[in-house]
């Protein structure tokens, strides 16, 4: 198989030391999916955005369909014929699809831009590619995976003939997922090589016919995926063996912790974004929500952090109402707080690893030296949560923006699952980190469970994610609480999406007991 794209002995070290790519040699071949793997901080990024003309190595070569290319930026990238679509999408929501698809390259008539021959070209293409898709509807009313296609039109449009998908399915739901897929595989067959990274590694065996994967910014290796299987490419990533399924006995129940009590919360258009929710979580207990994003996930964990108000109903913590009340307030009441978005409201990126470790805590009189921060008690703390959740840096008093996406989360783990908290609300903990990381925050989030009674709130995208670590499973859209599962391992995947999707709902009746 010829190859369309080879990347030979890329090394890349930053300013600071940081060896990013060290001899790291990556090929693709024609009609290919190919998987690229590692865990956070492997330096699969690094290696795409040389690739996509982001950065430059210090040392190496580039090749693309066998000839030698020098790629100075992501315009030069597209001229010869490399798209990426990465895992935070680039669109503008006032626009059409046509709009977006074709911006930086939009057909011109008489001087003006042709607005019906952009329509004409993205429709052609999305029909090519059974991409069902609108070209004149506006951006902003797409679904999730509606917005991940025009993504990829808008490369495919650019002349893409390889293809870099940064975490694809991060935010589908199965059937989206599978409809994507399916695109997938008629793009490939149609000439377009894909390089696939992804954290989801039954993906991996199911699209991918090779994988190459990365470890502390060294190649492993790049092998046919017919020989392997799940464990054994999670190993290579890590360097150690993995856990896949968590094993797990069934919740002791507890008191009430957080009881949530008919909430409405209106945005700013007057729509109900939390309509009439009501649910209960108890002391040891596990309760998962699943949802495609934007059914009101996010403002769920945003009222019970205290981020946002609501305009009725009551939620307790511990008894007492949160109503009202601000994000310290309700954190001394017992809550514990991993945020979706950990570089916005998960840490300060400017401060040190040892400050973002302590920041919920250096207030408090057992922290304090007479009227100065107890330093040494400071400092042996972070030393120890650095040592306990593994976190891998130069230094405590590193800032924390200088670290992986997968270790700067693990700096939100220490900070929140040591802070004493009876109830975690944890929104989207593993997001776009590897599997080593990944097994670690689920195993502690049951362990907290069992072990300390404590009662959580997961609230994830990732649906293998919710069916393992959950006790109880709840499918919120448009706002409310759409279905409700007594036993989360009892559900599959499918019946999820289907509820998820709006295929299936249950009624009030039907829940009965159940919330």
């Amino acid at each position: 198989m010829a190859e369309v794209m080879r990347m030979q002995d890329i090394t890349k070290i930053y300013p600071n030391g940081f060896v990013a790519n060290k001899d790291i040699t990556f090929a693709v071949g024609e009609h290919e999916i190919h998987a690229l793997v590692g865990e956070n901080g492997a330096g699969k990024t690094t290696l795409m955005k040389i690739l996509f003309g982001m950065e430059a190595p210090q040392e190496g070569k580039i090749f693309i369909n066998g000839k030698e290319e020098k790629i100075a930026n992501p315009l030069d990238a597209i001229a010869k014929g490399i798209g990426m679509v990465h895992q935070h999408f680039m669109l503008v929501p006032s626009l059409t699809v046509a709009e977006n698809v074709t911006l930086g390259a939009e057909p011109m008539k008489n001087g003006l831009f042709d607005f019906d021959g952009a329509v004409k070209a993205t429709q052609e293409i999305a029909d090519k590619y059974n991409f069902n898709v609108d070209a004149l509807q506006k951006v902003s009313d797409l679904s999730v995976g509606q917005m991940q296609k025009v993504e990829i039109l808008k490369a495919l449009y650019k002349g893409a003939k390889l293809l870099i998908l940064d975490e694809p399915t991060a935010v589908l739901t199965p059937q989206e997922t599978e409809e994507l897929f399916e695109q997938l595989f008629k793009l490939r067959d149609s000439g377009v090589s894909i390089i696939f990274i992804s954290h989801k590694l039954e993906e991996v065996m199911r699209i991918c016919s090779k994988v190459t994967v990365l470890r502390h910014g060294r190649c492993m290796g790049s092998m046919d995926i017919a020989g392997l299987n799940e464990a054994a490419i999670s190993k290579l990533m890590v360097g150690r063996d993995v856990v896949l399924k968590i094993d797990k006995e069934a919740p002791k129940l507890g008191k009430p912790v957080v009881e949530i009590q008919n909430v409405v919360k209106i945005n700013s258009i007057g729509k109900n974004v939390l309509d009439n929710v009501n649910f209960t979580i108890h002391e040891g207990e596990v309760v998962g929500i699943a949802g495609v994003e934007g059914n009101g996930q996010t403002e769920l964990s945003e009222v019970l952090a205290g981020l946002s108000s609501f305009a009725s109903g009551d939620i307790k913590l511990n008894g007492q109402s949160i109503k009202g009340k601000t994000v310290r307030e309700i954190r001394d009441q017992g809550m514990a707080y991993i945020a979706e978005d950990r570089m916005v409201e998960g840490v300060a990126g400017d401060m040190s690893i040892k400050m973002n470790i302590v920041a919920d805590r250096f207030t408090k009189p057992d922290f304090k030296k007479g009227m100065f921060m107890d330093a040494k008690k400071i400092n042996d703390i972070a030393d120890q949560y650095i040592k306990d959740f593994e976190i891998l840096c130069d230094s405590k008093d590193q800032p924390v923006r200088m670290l992986s996406g997968g270790n700067i989360q693990k700096v939100v783990v220490a900070r929140e699952f040591t802070s004493g908290a009876n109830f975690i609300l944890a929104c989207q903990p593993t997001r776009g980190i590897d599997v080593g990381t990944a097994e670690m925050i689920r195993k502690t989030i049951v362990k907290k469970s069992r072990e300390e009674g404590t009662a959580t709130l997961l609230i994830s995208a990732d649906l293998n994610e919710v069916l393992e670590c959950s006790d109880r499973l709840l499918v919120m859209r448009k706002g409310k609480i759409a279905a409700a599962f007594p036993k989360a391992n009892e559900v599959s995947e499918e019946t999820l999406g289907e509820y998820m999707l709006g295929v299936k709902e249950m009624t009030q009746e039907e829940m009965e007991g159940l919330l």
